[in-house]
């Protein structure tokens, strides 16, 4: 068993990245229903928080069906964060996750996200202020450093432990690297094999399949892994995961029916949460990863992301598994 506070996981917990335009309800509801063992919100501003930002607002809608679940903020002065902490604890959460690994240059300008890694010192304020101002365990996801000559996640996990956090989880990658690259394990390796770390490691970046999930089980030790862009269009990654690692043997992926139909929830949900405009634009980016590699599939790809009716893409999506069916 995994625990951070008070709440309990799995032994090798299977943890969906915080992802920004992704990790919003209707994915997160299509991943749970998969496997995974603990989500998070797409991070959210706290200077949007404060100011009363819809969007912002929005991102902390949670479900009790998706607990335990973390909020995640970011930001780079220490009040709004603390003010954000005590906003979070209100919606009640299970705990309260820290983004200081978005590499994107937006964030990354104004001094949040990975762009605190070139300040360590405030790095550790920004975190002592927020675990002081909330009752939730708080924990941090970031990356192994600056850049490949400034990679002081050993440094920087001992100091954030001091502070308070009660998890942590590091992408293998440093700021510079952006996406690119392998994940280097080795240091977060390190950082688990520390004798002063006590607290969980989760590791993260290229787990895409159930094989490297138990590989990197096996050789780093972590107690988790983070998975985020190979769960998108295939949430069943949770499921084939844990059947490899308790039996050894690869799950049967899931049918073109089966693919189909979390395809469809996957939209309805969008929909019913976010409206008809916006639920059906957003769910755009999704198509791809849930058909690929289905035959035939591009005419209707094509059509989906150009209808903006949510009865015709229902009947887009039928007629597709009506299609794909004959063909098996």
């Amino acid at each position: 068993m995994v625990k951070i506070g008070p709440i309990e996981l799995p032994d090798f917990p299977l943890l969906l990245a915080p992802m920004e335009d992704v990790s919003d309800p209707p994915f997160r509801a299509v991943c749970k229903e998969q496997g995974a063992d603990m989500m998070y919100t797409e991070f959210i501003s706290t200077e949007g928080l404060i100011r009363d930002a819809i969007k912002s607002r929005q991102k902390l809608d949670i479900f009790d069906y998706e607990r335990p679940i973390g909020i995640q903020i970011f930001g780079g002065d220490e009040e709004a964060m603390a003010l954000s902490a005590r906003i979070v604890d209100a919606t009640q959460p299970d705990l309260i996750d820290i983004n200081y690994g978005c590499p994107v240059k937006k964030v990354v300008c104004k001094g949040a996200g990975a762009g605190i890694l070139r300040d360590v010192p405030k790095m550790i304020k920004l975190t002592e202020a927020v675990v002081k101002s909330t009752s939730l365990p708080v924990t941090v996801k970031t990356r192994l450093g600056w850049d490949h000559e400034n990679r002081n996640i050993e440094e920087v996990a001992e100091r954030l432990q001091d502070v308070g956090i009660q998890a942590l989880s590091i992408h293998g990658r440093t700021r510079v690297q952006m996406y690119k690259g392998e994940a280097d394990w080795t240091l977060i390796e390190k950082v688990k094999n520390n004798q002063r770390i006590k607290i969980p490691i989760f590791g993260n970046g290229d787990i895409d399949t159930p094989q490297k999930a138990l590989e990197y089980k096996n050789k780093y030790g972590v107690d988790g892994v983070m998975i985020g862009r190979a769960a998108i269009g295939y949430p069943w990654i949770f499921r084939e995961i844990k059947h490899f690692v308790k039996t050894g043997e690869m799950l049967a992926p899931p049918t073109v029916e089966e693919r189909i139909d979390i395809c469809t929830r996957h939209l309805t949900r969008s929909v019913e949460w976010k409206g008809s405009k916006l639920g059906i634009l957003e769910m755009r980016r999704h198509y791809a990863s849930y058909l690929k590699g289905l035959p035939n599939v591009k005419e209707y790809r094509m059509k989906l992301v150009n209808s903006d009716n949510l009865e015709e893409l229902l009947e887009i999506l039928e007629n597709l598994k009506e299609a794909q069916l004959q063909l098996i």
